[in-house]
């Protein structure tokens, strides 16, 4: 694998005008509506080398151009193909590892798209039905893709409707975390179905073991594009910290918000829009509610994914400054970012900010709302202390936690049925709802049937009763023939044995009465049965013998 290291500057002088091969005039004429004149060193290195029909493999931190180097060198390429690809002819992948991700290149492409005329571009991704991508496939056609690993997989496990003969470039964008995500099999299996006559690119802010074994196997001697920097996140961004504790973080927040701040999920975004402008230290502060379904407050839960976040708050060379919130628990993640490149500076908590738990929890006794979107955050929060700072009144029912060991106080005498929804409406139908449930209570299980009712089993099938009654005949014949050894070996005599086999039954008092005026004729008989059931046991003996035999 061939390799070109690059200095890490935000700019370069190289202007995309100057670039060799040079780009299309319908490309720079979008790039400098959009504002964009000078190069990144990515972008500088990697564009020429795909165009010029080679592989590369970049390895950059974040928020240094990588998206608009591939989606450029995308566009160039599919414009120097030598026909007009038919409505389902694939000549161009952009695989990336998430939704959001997906969604945001293909955004950022769609300028660039529509100066290719003949190509139909589609985004493809989850979280939607794959009913509805398959019909516009169908009835749109699909010549440029940009989408998961998940979604492009279930689609070609479906359909053959698409062609990847013609494909003339593919792109895996942030292909460490692909691996780490687990796509490995669906990306193996993508890629068996495209032809090797192609040009790939492979981008990413890390390049492990596993990412260089995918260049390997997937790309024809690709040029490695390596830019040289001592941090993993962009020289202009200014990454704090601060360590607090859990119930005190809302209020450090407060303090801090003259600013922005992110928070980690979607649900967090819609209780703080909601309780904010309620709280009096901050009710003249404008608020705008904003999310993408993106962690973007607490720590992330994979260390790797803190680039990212952070990174998006200093594009192309612009200042950004980030801060993070730590529990005390957490501060070894300051240490271990930085092993991995990623500095992070320590700012002071101030100690005089105002306690907001209580405005919260007076918030939350007055508005139902308050109380449900309190509730709703903390379903992903694993904290007691937390609790205490969204101001929910009681912990949720959860049996893996318990008040005491968390922290979390509660606030007693709380007849939640007397908290109302300030929307009249909503109340008014959570009321009818519950009088409905009322009157129609949910008929209790039983488990298990009384006593009372008589279980009539099941007829047997004729396979199971020949089953039943051969196991009944093997372990008789087993009894006979450990009965017939105890006889020859004189354990028990021949009338015991003959009780024990059934030969012969007991006499009952009536049998007895029989017998003492039977005629001569009867007893004849008798003597006859007798002798026959002699012969019987002699021939029985000897069946027992071979039985054994082969057995054994």
């Amino acid at each position: 694998m061939g390799e070109m290291e690059v200095e890490n500057q935000v700019l370069m002088k190289m202007r995309f005008s100057d670039l060799n091969p040079p780009l299309s005039k319908p490309v720079l004429d979008d790039l400098d509506s959009g504002g964009f004149q000078f190069c990144t060193p990515v972008q500088a290195n990697s564009i020429p080398l795909l165009c010029s029909n080679m592989d590369v493999a970049v390895d950059a931190a974040t928020e240094s151009g990588k998206t608009l180097a591939f989606v450029l060198l995308l566009v160039e390429i599919l414009r120097r193909a030598s026909h007009r690809p038919k409505r389902n002819q694939v000549m161009g992948i952009i695989i990336s590892p998430t939704r959001e991700l997906s969604s945001q290149i293909y955004h950022v492409a769609a300028p660039f798209f529509s100066t290719l005329p003949n190509y139909k571009s589609i985004l493809l991704v989850g979280g939607f039905d794959v009913r509805m991508d398959l019909r516009k496939i169908e009835e749109e056609g699909a010549n440029i893709l940009v989408c998961t690993p998940g979604r492009l997989y279930d689609i070609t496990e479906r359909i053959e409707i698409l062609n990847f003969k013609t494909l003339k470039v593919l792109i895996l964008d942030e292909a460490d975390r692909l691996l780490d995500m687990g796509f490995e099999k669906k990306i193996n299996s993508i890629i068996t179905r495209l032809p090797t006559q192609r040009r790939t690119g492979l981008f990413s802010a890390t390049q492990t073991e596993v990412v260089n074994e995918l260049a390997r196997a997937k790309m024809r001697n690709p040029k490695k594009v390596q830019v040289l920097t001592s941090y993993k996140t962009p020289s202009t961004l200014h990454i704090q910290y601060c360590k607090c504790e859990a119930d005190k973080k809302s209020s450090q927040l407060m303090d801090f918000l003259k600013k922005n701040t992110y928070f980690m999920t979607r649900a967090c975004v819609d209780y703080w829009r909601f309780v904010i402008p309620k709280l009096s230290i901050l009710e003249n502060c404008p608020l705008i509610q904003l999310h993408g379904k993106m962690k973007q407050y607490d720590a992330p839960k994979d260390p790797k994914d803190f680039v990212h976040r952070v990174g998006r708050t200093a594009r192309m060379g612009r200042p950004g400054k980030a801060l993070i919130f730590l529990y005390p628990k957490e501060y070894p993640y300051v240490e271990f970012q930085k092993i991995r490149g990623i500095p992070l500076n320590k700012m002071e908590c101030p100690n005089d900010v105002l306690d907001v738990v209580p405005l919260i929890r007076n918030v939350a006794k007055d508005c139902r709302d308050t109380m449900e979107k309190g509730l709703t955050a903390w379903q992903e929060l694993e904290f007691g202390k937390l609790a205490m700072g969204y101001g929910l009144l009681q912990i949720p029912s959860i049996s893996e936690v318990k008040h005491k060991s968390m922290g979390f106080i509660p606030v007693e005498d709380i007849d939640f049925s007397e908290i109302k929804y300030r929307d009249k409406s909503r109340e008014k139908q959570i009321q009818k709802e519950m009088a409905m449930v009322d009157a129609n209570p949910k008929p209790k299980k039983v488990k298990n049937p009384p006593s009372s009712v008589v279980l009539i089993p099941r007829r047997k099938t004729g396979h199971q009763r020949r089953i039943i009654q051969t196991k009944e005949d093997n372990e008789e014949l087993e009894l006979e023939y450990r009965l017939l050894k105890k006889l020859k070996r004189g354990v028990i005599d021949e009338n015991e044995y003959d009780k024990l086999t059934g030969l012969t039954q007991p006499e009952t008092d009536i049998q007895k009465n029989c017998t003492k005026t039977a005629p001569s004729s009867w007893v004849g008989k008798n003597k006859a049965r007798s002798k026959d059931n002699g012969n019987k046991r002699k021939i029985n003996g000897s069946a027992y013998k071979k039985h054994k035999k082969r057995k054994i």
